[in-house]
């Protein structure tokens, strides 16, 4: 199926603060033609990758995930922010656009020795995704590339995220 995505993406101009253009992917959601292309499109996308699991950011990477996880038939791994996981777990503090943030995972979902492909829905910076790598690899995971519905390479997080590969749906080249 070819779907123009860039159709089903809302934009909300100064969201979450006054000069940022917010690209917001729960429109997305909102129509089974629009979300079933990006999990289709995913999942034509890694099937013939070695992918052994697939770890994603709270809460929205959470929502691609694991449908693809279930297509893919390969396990999900979450990754959340401090505070939310009980038992052992290992975290990682980095800087947003706006603030301060620590993530966290459970270290025995980190699969050591497998090829974990990272998502969310949406790569600004790259900031998140750096901290959540980072978590995967002290965890003894590899990860082969990184995969977001939308990508915002304006803001040079494919210099942030190197060396690994970023991949997207659809870009957004300026605010």
């Amino acid at each position: 199926m070819n779907l123009n995505l860039d159709d089903y993406i809302r934009k909300v101009p100064d969201f979450p603060k006054k000069g940022v253009l917010f690209y917001d992917i729960t429109s997305i959601l909102t129509s089974p033609e629009a979300f079933c292309y990006c999990v289709d499109s995913m999942s034509d996308i890694y099937r013939h990758k070695q992918i052994d699991a697939i770890a994603a950011i709270e809460a929205r990477g959470f929502l691609f995930a694991a449908p693809f996880a279930y297509s893919m038939k390969i396990p999900l791994i979450i990754i959340r922010k401090a505070g939310k996981l009980p038992g052992i777990k290992i975290s990682k503090k980095y800087a947003l656009e706006y603030a301060d943030a620590e993530i966290e995972i459970h270290l025995e979902d980190i699969p050591k020795g497998k090829r974990v492909l990272l998502l969310d829905d949406l790569i600004a910076t790259g900031g998140t995704l750096r901290a959540a790598r980072e978590l995967l690899v002290s965890g003894g995971a590899e990860v082969p590339e990184i995969f977001g519905v939308v990508g915002l390479p304006f803001l040079n997080y494919e210099k942030f995220l190197a060396p690994t590969p970023v991949r997207t749906l659809i870009n957004y080249d300026s605010e």
